[in-house]
């Protein structure tokens, strides 16, 4: 369910990105130039943020993961970045061909067919203008950049740009940061793992009744853990009688032995020897009435004669305090290696070990594996490297949205389970994706300020930025409909990614970029470097050749 709502946050990236790419481009050249044009700026980042999707869910779909659910999501979450990839760069591509064709010969864009003259429409009513309308003023039509004129392009250069970078601004900017980070920081010191049953179930399940009415009145005893011997034992010898009271201490037990034996020392009867004691068992204590329900705990074995216990079966329940979960799993850990020491064969299990098992798994393997991703995406952009200070801020973003997104989910009741691991490390992804562009288009800007660099580079970014994180996040609203814990989970951990993400494009990073490196002022010298050698050479001309000066 969950690769329905993660794909998109990139694969609309790259559609975003693409169709910005397209707009800026000048409409006066041939179609041909203007997608290869559209192509050169945008299909590098995206290629490069593919790459990383891949390498960190691949990690996932390697033969390290041991659980095979995250290792079907993460093969498919693959194949599907493939198919987006090749979807951006074969199938929409050729939209952008076509849609040039149309532009360039006057053509709707919907209906395929001969664009009106102006004259012709004025004589038709305002909704076949709106309908056969080109989508630019006829005064503009051939103006070489029309995407300027587009109304978000428009909002941001006219007032976003000169609001968010407001010297008034900053110190509410910086103050806002500090309250992100405190707030981060403190969910961060309460993560809770996700052991509980409850998150597994649909919200109006009766199970859920049961465990939360078990939770409260019934807390202070753990899940009834069967303990089974499955090897022969001799339980008349004294000795393994020994082993079998310590293996159970510290218990509250539900065992026919211990009734066994107690029935034994009330009717001061002697079953020293193996005959005795099946005998006695078979014959007297199994016929008592009150004793009957523990046929079904022994398996006995017929060889000729003789009658043997091939194997058997107690309860045990733990006392515990009100973090059931967490004691019963500190109980599951002592109990299982005790099973590989102690001379008795057995195992213990209770149907909810199964789910702590999941959960010990599916928070340890991914962390593990996506720690070992990043490491591995980090070695990656080393030598890649576009521009040192480019990394170093697009690390500090990372890691910042990172913590953000885990330190807010903790303090919104949501556990460390398998989906919000799975989503803390889409998260690092979607991050780089939306961060990347903004970064590396300020650090290579050669403006003369920081303040019109990050201008520059939010308008040229921050169309399909917030188009993408908006269409992401309205996508989330059907989540809200599943009732179910675990799609409210997805919802609360994705919801809380694309806002972390789109705080720190359209608010911090704009704010933080002015007041700190990399500095622009070594543009200002090469560009008056330039400029001086400009005058020279075209001073040299002119005494040269006197005739020339019209020409220079």
């Amino acid at each position: 369910l969950s690769l329905c709502f993660l794909i998109p946050g990139h694969g609309t990236k790259g559609v975003f990105e693409l169709l910005s790419g397209w707009r800026r481009t000048r409409e006066n050249l041939p179609f041909k130039d203007r997608v290869a044009d559209a192509y050169s700026d945008v299909m590098v980042s995206y290629t490069m943020t593919s790459s990383l999707y891949f390498i960190a869910f691949g990690m996932g779909a390697s033969p390290f993961t041991n659980i095979e659910a995250v290792k079907v999501f993460c093969q498919n979450m693959c194949v599907s970045i493939l198919l987006n990839y090749f979807y951006i760069f074969s199938f929409f591509g050729s939209c952008l061909v076509f849609a040039g064709q149309l532009e360039q010969n006057r053509y709707h864009s919907i209906f395929c067919c001969k664009i009106p003259s102006a004259e012709y429409l004025e004589r038709k009513p305002v909704w076949f203008q709106t309908m056969m309308n080109d989508g630019h003023q006829h005064t503009s039509h051939h103006e070489t950049n029309p995407y300027q004129h587009h109304f978000i392009q428009h909002f941001f250069r006219e007032h976003y740009n000169e609001w968010i970078t407001n010297i008034y601004v900053k110190p509410f900017v910086v103050i806002l940061y500090l309250i992100y980070a405190s707030f981060s920081f403190m969910g961060c010191l309460q993560i809770n793992d996700g052991a509980n049953i409850i998150n597994l179930l649909a919200s109006e399940s009766p199970s859920v009744s049961y465990a939360l009415i078990q939770q409260k009145y019934f807390s202070n005893y753990s899940p009834v853990i069967g303990f089974y011997i499955y090897e022969p034992l001799e339980y008349w010898n004294g000795t393994v009688q020994e082993d079998l009271k310590t293996l159970s201490q510290g218990f509250n037990t539900v065992s026919w032995i211990e009734q066994y034996y107690q029935y034994l020392r009330v009717g001061n009867i002697s079953a020293t020897n193996k005959s005795d004691f099946i005998s006695i068992l078979q014959s007297s204590f199994l016929k008592k009435p009150e004793f009957q329900h523990f046929k079904n705990d022994i398996i006995f074995s017929k060889a000729g004669d003789e009658n043997n216990i091939i194997a058997s079966r107690l309860y045990l329940v733990a006392r515990t305090s009100e973090n059931t979960q967490r004691e019963a799993i500190e109980l599951l850990e002592k109990l299982r290696p005790l099973s590989l020491i102690q001379s008795i064969k057995f195992i213990v299990f209770n149907p909810t070990f199964v789910f702590m098992d999941h959960y010990g798994l599916s928070v340890t393997m991914p962390v593990l594996i996506s720690g070992f991703g990043i490491l591995l995406v980090l070695i990656l952009t080393f030598f890649l490297v576009i521009h040192p200070l480019g990394n170093f801020w697009l690390i500090l973003s990372v890691t910042s949205i990172e913590l953000g997104v885990l330190g807010l989910m903790t303090l919104w009741n949501v556990d460390m389970d398998c989906i919000s691991i799975l989503c803390l490390i889409y998260t690092l992804n979607f991050a780089i994706d939306h961060c990347a562009p903004l970064l590396y288009t300020f650090v290579l800007a050669t403006e003369h300020t920081r303040t019109q660099c990050i201008k520059n580079s939010l308008q040229e970014h921050g169309t399909a930025i917030l188009q993408n994180v908006s269409s992401f996040l309205i996508g989330l609203v059907p989540l809200l409909f599943v009732p179910s814990n675990l799609t409210f989970t997805l919802f609360k951990c994705l919801l809380l990614a694309g806002s972390c993400t789109l705080l720190h494009c359209f608010v911090i990073l704009p704010v933080f970029l002015t007041f700190f490196p990399p500095s622009k002022k070594h543009h200002k010298k090469k560009k008056r470097a330039k400029r001086k050698e400009r005058e020279e050479i075209e001073c040299i001309e002119i005494q040269e050749n006197p005739d020339h000066v019209t020409a220079v």
